[in-house]
């Protein structure tokens, strides 16, 4: 019986890649940059994710990430780099702006508030995280939120996860799993702690063979059994 269920944001709960494009979109006519195309974009977020699987690794520091990926995107595009933190500036900020749940994901978790616990936990910085949480009404349903800005360390990191279940203080770690769509943070993470995990997988890509997932799921309401087996829909 899963008991404590720990959700990851972006990419789970949220459509990240909605937020992403919007923000990005919106700033380079702030920053009167010119027209932001559809494969600029595409080559922004490529950028970024790999930024991010380096912090990790941890090969780099979040302040590098934030920052550096911004710089790299911006020298490929002919765009001065010297634009790139006060740029991320406002991009932290402008991502909280759209809040596109995945699966109707505010009518899933406030459906098991109450049934079973709920956390956020996440590599998303405080302003982005706080400002999405809020519109979104997802952090009003939450038991607790976990931000690695806040813990000092990011997921897969075992010392993040440490942090969390001593504060959620689970009677065994068989009860806890984590629900997310990076297999190289959430479920690498999960694996790390000793938790179960669960792989949202909504474009059904093949699991690789070094990575070893309790659950996999095209839906998040496809946990509705797991978490709620007594449910009669």
């Amino acid at each position: 019986m899963i008991r404590t269920v720990l959700w990851d944001v972006d990419g789970t709960l949220l459509d990240f890649s909605i937020a992403e494009s919007t923000a990005i979109r919106s700033l380079f006519c702030e920053f009167d940059l010119g027209e932001c195309t559809d494969e600029m974009v595409r080559r922004y977020s490529k950028i970024n994710e790999g930024f991010w699987q380096r912090l990790e690794r941890n090969e780099i520091t979040k302040e590098q990430v934030l920052i550096g990926r911004f710089e790299a995107f911006f020298a490929e595009q002919g765009i001065d780099p010297g634009l790139a933190r006060p740029f991320n500036t406002k991009y932290q900020l402008r991502l909280g702006d759209t809040a596109v749940c995945r699966d109707d994901s505010l009518a899933l978790v406030r459906s098991l508030r109450g049934k079973v616990r709920q956390y956020v936990v996440s590599n998303g910085t405080v302003a982005a995280q706080t400002k999405k949480l809020r519109l979104s009404g997802l952090g009003a349903q939450m038991d607790g939120i976990f931000l690695s800005d806040e813990l000092g360390v990011e997921k897969p990191n075992k010392a993040f996860f440490d942090k969390v279940l001593e504060a959620v203080s689970p009677e065994s770690l068989s009860d806890v799993m984590i629900v997310g769509d990076s297999l190289t943070s959430d479920i690498q993470g999960g694996i790390n702690a000793g938790i179960r995990t669960c792989w949202y997988n909504p474009d059904r890509k093949p699991l690789p063979a070094e990575y070893t997932v309790d659950l996999v799921i095209s839906d998040l309401h496809e946990l509705i059994p797991l978490l709620l087996p007594d449910n009669k829909e």
